[in-house]
């Protein structure tokens, strides 16, 4: 166990991947444009047919056309000072490049080298587990509230109050675990988050009492809450410019977290008696999250994120992972700290790291006395300041973070109760509503197995609607893009939630409205979250991110408190509420500055 634990947080050092590094003038020959271009005229000029019959290379200088067309497409990019000019294009106004964005640009050059393989893969999986198991747990809470209700004999509204404590846990999850990621490293949230989901998870199948219930679900909804921020970040600075659009896709495992949901949930809560199905079903779900995290702190060797180490000054070590990502991939690397030196310092790139400077960064990263207060101080505002650092980052950082609030309240409010919505079968729909009964004092309602079929089914109309959307972030379409599809899918959400209470009035018409809202709030959660860590600048990625997850989180908090206590019957007026807040939110996305298809990210 210790050595696991020990390989899992070591340090990485270039010496434990031997055979990746190439030197620069080779460079060009395992770069992604080498491996993207089909043969080409270029390729068939730089061989010529010997006496005999057989292929020999030409000199290009025998060739002026080609020769020239090698010396301005391939070699002089991969130089020191084609490097140098490199990471210093782009207008930043009067600002200068920092060292750290340089280097930002080299790393991801080098990432955009090594191309996809398999530790991208791997790594799209061990972070779809996190969007998983959030969308797991958000809704299969929902999914418990009917079977709360009928063991502990709380009304149909109030019980509403339970998804308050997993908010209440969500929020702060999110803001300590998106902060944190950035001071601690992204590393430890990224395990440590589905560990306290599931430990608490399992620990509420056990609760006697109401309250017992509330508490254990703010306790593993703290866990659940960094998923989102974390994980997204992480990927995204693992991730090449090529293939961006796969931090959209992540988003697939979202829908899917909720189908399993809502299919765990049928077959127990569906077939059982209250005051056993959910038991057992919260109980499964705990023990999904529970693998989860054992496939992801015992099996697979996660690298910490490169960015982080070179922001937190531990260049030696984003170098390393580098080279690791080349080693898993199979593939080549010229990627040395002698070369990020040289084009950010104009130091030689032939200068070495000398065993007395490798022994100095090793004694600074090992015995730096004010780490931990250093680590608090860095939860301070100053952390945040960057964000608004400019004029066009500070007004799309206050509206992104407006988009996630609207949307945060707006989307528990008619998703958090759905299934609530979907047992009553249409009986108000468009009407006036009924009387306020047994929903406040009464016996509560139960919820029948057909019900749970129906939300199984809007479970998989969501699906696609990820698939959809990284398909649509990339299109050059003023319409589509990362903005585009964010501010189209949101006002088709507004549209339907407004149908779905207008024109609900038969169980199938509620179906079909639930399930075009399902497919269109998946491409604008899937989008949303790709598109907001894009925006940031990895030294404050996750301070932004998590911010952005904290208010969607508080605004969620409030949203039962308002679905419990509004006036009339509960059900439709909370999803009006929500269709104003989704039109607010599609309001602040056509006004965001930024857009990032094809952008570089630091």
């Amino acid at each position: 166990m210790a050595g696991l634990l020990w390989s899992s947080y070591r340090s990485e050092s270039v010496d434990d991947y031997p055979g990746v590094l190439v030197p620069l003038e080779e460079a060009h020959l395992h770069s992604h444009s080498s491996r993207s271009r089909p043969p080409s005229d270029l390729d068939d000029a730089l061989l010529d047919y010997d006496d005999e019959g057989g292929h020999r290379h030409k000199d290009p200088a025998d060739d002026e056309d080609t020769g020239m067309l090698l010396e301005m497409g391939t070699e002089p990019e991969y130089s020191i000072e084609g490097f140098r000019r490199e990471v210093r294009r782009g207008n930043k106004g009067d600002e200068k490049w920092t060292d750290y964005e340089m280097k930002s640009k080299l790393i991801n050059k080098a990432i955009q080298d090594i191309g996809m393989g398999r530790y991208n893969w791997q790594l799209f999986v061990l972070c779809g587990f996190g969007w998983f198991a959030d969308n797991l747990w958000m809704q299969g809470i929902s999914l418990t509230l009917p079977s709360l209700s009928a063991e502990f004999d709380i009304s149909e509204k109030t019980v509403r109050y339970t998804t308050s404590f997993l908010f209440a846990g969500l929020c702060v999850g999110s803001f300590i675990w998106g902060v944190g990621s950035d001071v601690l490293g992204r590393r430890l949230a990224f395990n440590a988050t589905l560990f306290i989901t599931a430990i608490f998870g399992i620990a509420s199948a056990f609760a006697t009492s109401w309250a017992g219930v509330c508490f254990l679900y703010a306790a593993l909804g703290f866990g659940v809450g960094g998923n989102l921020p974390v994980d997204g970040a992480l990927f995204l600075e693992f991730l090449p410019d090529a293939s961006s659009s796969l931090l959209t896709l992540l988003s697939v495992w979202w829908p899917i977290g909720q189908l399993c949901s809502s299919l765990l949930a049928w077959y127990f809560i569906g077939h059982l008696p209250a005051e056993q199905g959910w038991r057992h079903f919260v109980f499964s779900i705990g023990i999904i999250t529970l693998i989860m995290f054992l496939v992801r702190f015992f099996i697979c060797h996660l690298y910490e994120s490169p960015k982080f180490l070179l922001s937190s000054g531990r260049q030696a070590e984003a170098v390393a992972v580098v080279h690791g990502i080349a080693f898993r991939n199979g593939r080549k690397t010229w990627l040395t700290e002698e070369i990020l030196d040289a084009v950010v310092d104009g130091l030689s790139p032939l200068s070495p790291v000398t065993p007395r400077r490798r022994q100095h960064v090793t004694r600074q990263r090992l015995s730096t006395a004010n780490i931990i207060k250093q680590r608090f101080a860095s939860f301070s505002g100053d952390r945040l300041r960057p964000l608004f650092s400019s004029r066009k980052l500070g007004l799309t950082t206050a509206l992104i973070w407006f988009c996630w609030a609207t949307i945060g309240m707006g989307y528990p409010l008619f998703n958090a109760f759905l299934p609530q919505y979907l047992s009553h079968g249409g009986n108000n729909g468009g009407q006036q509503p009924a009387p306020e009964t047994s929903t406040n004092t009464g016996s509560p309602e139960t919820i029948s197995a057909e019900t749970y079929r129906n939300y199984a089914i809007t479970s998989i109309a969501g699906v696609p609607g990820s698939l959809l959307a990284a398909y649509a972030v990339d299109m050059k379409s003023p319409f589509f893009g990362r903005r585009g599809t964010l501010a189209l899918s949101t006002l088709v959400s507004a549209i339907f939630l407004y149908l779905f209470i207008k024109f609900g009035t038969t169980s199938g018409a509620l179906l079909t409205f639930s399930c075009i809202e399902a497919f269109a709030q998946n491409i604008m959660y899937g989008v949303l979250y790709a598109f907001t860590p894009e925006i940031f600048p990895a030294p404050v990625r996750g301070a932004g991110t998590g911010v952005a997850s904290f208010l969607n989180r508080v605004t969620g908090l409030v949203a039962p408190i308002l679905a419990a206590t509004v006036p009339g019957d509960g059900r439709t007026t909370p999803v009006y509420l929500s269709a104003a807040l989704i039109l607010a939110a599609f309001v602040g996305m056509v006004m965001i500055p930024i857009e990032t298809r094809g952008r570089q990210r630091l």
